[in-house]
């Protein structure tokens, strides 16, 4: 364990919170990681409530792990990276909290992935997990690509491809469209067929449908033509994310996420040579964040 800093020295908190869960990670002044922690989900469009809930949890276990004590939450300047504060009624409600710390600093999940992804303000960053979404930001200026979410977007992400195949399976059983393996991968899986399916996956959430999208990359890897289809309609989605994101001029740009990887298969062989491993997680980029902030305001008390 690291040496433990004294009560009134300044401590960095970043957080990154998502739909599933919130991670959160405390630092120093010299960036020395101090501890962990995770909480729940920290989507505020899901709950605000719930959301401050599992930001304190994962900051309380931060702090056990540091061997730290609730009161030095009073020196803690927080860098909050949210799932859901890209809509501004969202934002200004989050950003009037009534938090323990010594300040906070607020931005979208999207902006820390792409700092800590580059350990750099400025870049580009791609997600293709559960959900999908594209994010630049270069001298100042961001751009957010997608960020809809299921089901009214999210194109190229897990749970899109686990309802592309779901819908294909049930045309196809109305012989309404083409046969596919999908079918029998599906029914294994979820042990339904034709009107199960659709009961099985009544109140079905985003994260339930990325369940099946394994078997969609399984299905296209045999070559099966509906689920190549799919993949391919995916991929094209996002190679022409990442071709918009390109023309913003970003130093670097990442693919994060579940199915990210796989998906770069797919897509366009440039594209996917012009892509860069990300460096850091980002709860670090978070932490980047406010130290950033913080320093530029140093007076500032955040509310």
């Amino acid at each position: 364990m690291a040496n433990l800093p004294p009560t009134h020295s300044p401590l960095f908190l970043g957080v990154d919170g998502g739909g599933t869960k919130c991670r959160a990670v405390l630092v120093d002044s010299n960036n020395t990681v101090l501890g962990v922690g995770e909480g729940g989900p920290a989507n505020p469009y899901h709950g605000v409530e719930r959301t401050y809930e599992s930001i304190m949890n994962a900051t309380d276990i931060a702090l056990r792990n540091a061997g730290l004590t609730p009161e030095h939450k009073a020196n803690i300047v927080a860098g909050l990276g949210l799932a859901g504060v890209h809509l501004p009624s969202l934002f200004q409600i989050v950003n009037q909290w009534d938090h323990p710390f010594k300040a906070q600093y607020l931005t979208t999940d999207l902006h820390i992935a792409c700092i800590g992804a580059h350990e750099s303000d400025d870049g580009a960053v791609m997600v293709a997990g559960t959900g999908s979404c594209g994010f630049s930001y270069v001298d100042g200026q961001a751009l957010t690509l997608g960020a809809h979410g299921f089901p009214c977007g999210d194109k190229g992400s897990g749970a899109w491809l686990g309802l592309s195949a779901i819908q294909a399976v049930l045309v196809a059983e109305d012989e309404l469209g083409p046969s596919t393996m999908l079918s029998d991968l599906v029914e294994e899986q979820l042990q339904a067929r034709g009107l199960m399916i659709v009961d099985r996956l009544s109140g079905a959430k985003s994260s339930d449908y990325a369940k099946l999208a394994p078997l969609v990359f399984h299905a296209a890897e045999q070559g099966d033509s509906v689920a190549l289809n799919i993949v391919k309609d995916g991929a094209d989605y996002l190679s022409r994310v990442a071709n918009k994101l390109w023309a913003t001029k970003p130093p670097r740009m990442s693919l994060i996420g579940g199915v990210a990887q796989r998906m770069l298969d797919w897509m366009d062989a440039d594209i996917a040579a012009r892509m860069s491993a990300p460096l850091s997680q980002p709860e670090f980029g978070a932490v980047r964040f406010a130290k950033t902030k913080h320093a530029a305001k140093p007076q500032e008390i955040a509310s």
